[in-house]
This record gives C-alpha cells, sequence and structure tokens, in this order.
C-alpha cells in the first residue's frame, strides 16, 4: 500500500491549506450584494414596528420599560446585517444611528401613549399637537439619563451585529477583490 507522504497523524482539516480559497469573482459578488437603501429600508420598519410593540406594552403593562431599547438594537443590527448585507464601516454607522434614533423614537411613542391614555384620545392625535414647546418639557422631564445611556448601548449592539459575516474563503475572496481594483497610486478603482 502506497505511504502518503502529506497525511496528517491527527487527521485534522487543513483549514489553511493552498487552493482552498474562493476566487475574486465571489469577492466581487459579496461586494456588489450590498445595499445602503435595504438596510436603511429595513431599520426603519423595524423601528416603526418595535415603538408600536413597545407602547402597547408599556400601556397594556402599566409600567416603562426603558432597556427595551438594547432589544431594538438587536433588531436593528441584525436587519441591517440580513437586508444591507454590508461589507464596510457605512453599514454599523447606519445600525448605530437608526438605533440610538429609534430608541428615542420609541421613548416618545411610549410617553405619547401614556399621554393619551390620560386624555383619553389617540396616541397619534397626541403626536400630531406637539410643539416646539413641547420638546424641551420632554427632554427635561420624561428622558433621562439612563434612557440615553440605553440609547447610546442600543447603537453599540447594532453596530457590532450589522456587519455581514463571512467565512475565511469569503473574506480571503474579498481582499483578493481589493488588491486586484488597486491602481498603482493605492486608490480604488
Amino acid at each position: 500500500m502506497a505511504r502518503d507522504p502529506n497525511q496528517q497523524v491527527l487527521r485534522l482539516r487543513k483549514k489553511h491549506a493552498s487552493g482552498r480559497h474562493a476566487e475574486p469573482e465571489v469577492g466581487a459578488r459579496l461586494i456588489h450584494a450590498q445595499s445602503l437603501s435595504n438596510a436603511l429600508v429595513g431599520a426603519l420598519v423595524v423601528i416603526v414596528v418595535f415603538a408600536m410593540l413597545w407602547s402597547m406594552l408599556s400601556v397594556a403593562l402599566s409600567r416603562v420599560f426603558p432597556w427595551l431599547s438594547v432589544l431594538l438594537g438587536f433588531l436593528v443590527g441584525f436587519v441591517v446585517r440580513r437586508g444591507g448585507q454590508g461589507l464596510d464601516w457605512r453599514f454599523p454607522l447606519i445600525a448605530a444611528l437608526m438605533a440610538f434614533v429609534g430608541s428615542i423614537l420609541g421613548n416618545i411613542v411610549v410617553a405619547a401613549a401614556y399621554t393619551a391614555g390620560n386624555y383619553d384620545i389617540g396616541t397619534l392625535n397626541v403626536l400630531s399637537k406637539v410643539t416646539t414647546m413641547t420638546w424641551p418639557v420632554f427632554f427635561d422631564e420624561v428622558m433621562t439619563a439612563a434612557d440615553f445611556v440605553y440609547a447610546f448601548t442600543a447603537a453599540g449592539i447594532a453596530a457590532y451585529y450589522a456587519n455581514r459575516r463571512l467565512s475565511r474563503s469569503q473574506y480571503h475572496a474579498v481582499r483578493k477583490w481589493q488588491e486586484h481594483h488597486v491602481d498603482e497610486q493605492g486608490n480604488k478603482t
């Protein structure tokens, strides 16, 4: 029987062996699959639905749950990852900004739902009657430092989960594609 000179004693998989990486065309497909508009639309849908559910839960249980904005950060990051298929810095930035704004808007909707319950009117009616004089009172009396801490935490979590996770061969293919598209001055073509 012939002996294989490359046989490993423990027979572990060769993850770093040559010829195991994807071609640059795979990297080009991954780069071109990115979509900022899908990421933005997905994040907006999550924010609107989450704000409605958050306000309904808070009114039903007569309690405000400010830590739910952390859950919003996870959901926004996951939707930006799935919808945007992003690989660069733009997608974590979008996810962080959308999660921060979404958690502030969620607090506004929850406060409007409570106010609507006190005056026996609709939440949208309360939101439509907001004036420039209302905002300073809202941020002084309703929003606390903890709400902003939760909003920043949500932004960090969303940014962490926003980028697409690549396998080793996909990452290598993207790097190979990027190297092929850089000219002599170091600028991308």
